[in-house]
């Protein structure tokens, strides 16, 4: 491949120096022929000054293409030339300075790459460390809340004891919520705590209380950390506490007396009455939930429904509540049915059933309502077994 470049330039410079020499012999006889009739100088003179200038430009031509050959041009004749000896064909490719392009572009690619200008400069979110107060609005619900926040529901009630005392409908408009960080429980110091008393009461360990960089407190104070003030809110990441329950106890038809602590619903006597079937079915007309499921802090489901649609008994038995329950749950009526199984119903709009009653499965024993602390209509309906305790009801009826 070099030969054959080597002799493609050879050719093209006797090409060029016969036309040079082509011009000067004519240039010498139109030289010689004004020597002979000098009267002819004006004709002469125009032509001999235009050979010259051309002359000049070629010499200069050709110089710069010897000197200023691309290296990409070369490459580009060496990929084109048939790797042959014969010089029938040969495609060379020549980059004059206009022809660059405006950007870097990579030609085994075939890619161009371009600088894209932005002047907007993002800055990428933050954790947030330190606790924020929410407003309660109409129509808030517990897991709407914690949703918003991406935290845990039992988070939001771990942070706010003092308002809503471990009990989800206690929620009210108007309320101011702390807001934690992360998920875990929120503690105000007290004077005499000690860290290690304190992070193994929420089940943590000491330097994850002090690590955390919203608490603001330094390694340097140590100890049991005496330096912290009393009052200064501390937020225990990952902490966990036992939930205080506000449900009904067990109520049994022998010992109906026990609810008494819960409200003027209470009922006082020994009762007799049917047996459940040993299965139940779906207390109410609605069937998807209102907001909140089954869990620890809610030992219930939470049924849509409008004001005043039925509710049915479950299963077969006595009634053994029926009235105002003064923690929360509004209007309630709680059912044994006398196989260690007891069901509850609250926040209706009516009661229907009075203590002792007997009530059958399927039978229409009060309204859905919104009564005690409920942020709207809906039936909130709990299961409580003597062998299981209470339990998830989804787990034992279904629409």
């Amino acid at each position: 491949m070099p030969d054959t470049r080597n002799r493609l330039s050879r050719l093209k410079d006797q090409k060029i120096k016969h036309r040079v020499q082509t011009i000067a012999t004519k240039l010498r006889q139109r030289v010689m022929g004004f020597n002979a009739n000098k009267s002819n100088w004006p004709n002469v003179r125009g032509p001999a000054l235009v050979i010259i200038g051309v002359l000049g430009i070629l010499g200069i031509w050709t110089a710069g293409n010897n000197y200023f050959q691309s290296p990409l041009s070369e490459a580009t004749t060496a990929q084109e030339s048939a790797p042959s000896d014969d010089l029938a064909l040969t495609i060379e490719t020549r980059v004059e300075l206009d022809d660059l392009l405006p950007y870097a572009f990579d030609f085994q690619l075939g890619v161009e790459v371009r600088r894209k200008v932005d002047v907007h400069t993002i800055i990428p979110d933050r954790p947030r460390l330190e606790i924020i107060n929410y407003i309660v609005k109409k129509g808030d619900t517990l897991f709407g809340i914690a949703e918003k926040f991406g935290l845990n529901p039992e988070t939001i009630l771990w942070g706010n004891f003092d308002v809503l005392q471990d009990n989800p409908h206690s929620l009210r408009p108007d309320q101011n919520l702390n807001i934690l960080p992360v998920n875990g429980t929120y503690y105000e110091w007290s004077a005499g705590d000690s860290m290690e008393s304190v992070a193994g009461y929420f089940g943590v360990e000491a330097q994850e209380i002090i690590d955390w960089p919203g608490n603001n407190i330094f390694p340097a104070l140590g100890g049991d950390n005496q330096n912290i003030e009393p009052g200064t809110p501390i937020v225990i990441p990952g902490g966990r506490r036992e939930f205080v329950t506000w449900s009904a106890p067990r109520i049994t038809r022998a010992n109906p007396a026990i609810a008494s602590i819960a409200g003027p619903g209470a009922c006082g006597s020994i009762y007799s009455g049917p047996i459940g079937e040993g299965y139940f079915i779906w207390p109410t007309t609605a069937s998807f939930l209102s907001g909140s499921g089954y869990s620890d802090y809610h030992p219930g489901i939470d049924i849509a429904g409008g004001v005043g649609s039925a509710i049915y008994a479950s299963a077969s038995g006595v009634v053994v509540y029926a009235g105002w329950n003064n923690y929360g749950y509004g209007f309630m009526i709680v059912i044994d049915h006398g196989d260690g199984w007891q069901t509850l119903y609250a926040h209706m709009s009516a009661v229907n059933m009075v203590c002792g009653q007997a009530a059958f499965q399927g039978n229409v024993i009060g309204g859905v309502g919104s009564s005690g602390n409920s942020s709207g209509p809906h039936l909130h309906f709990e299961m409580q077994s003597d062998f299981y305790g209470r339990v998830n009801p989804f787990s034992f009826v279904s629409p």
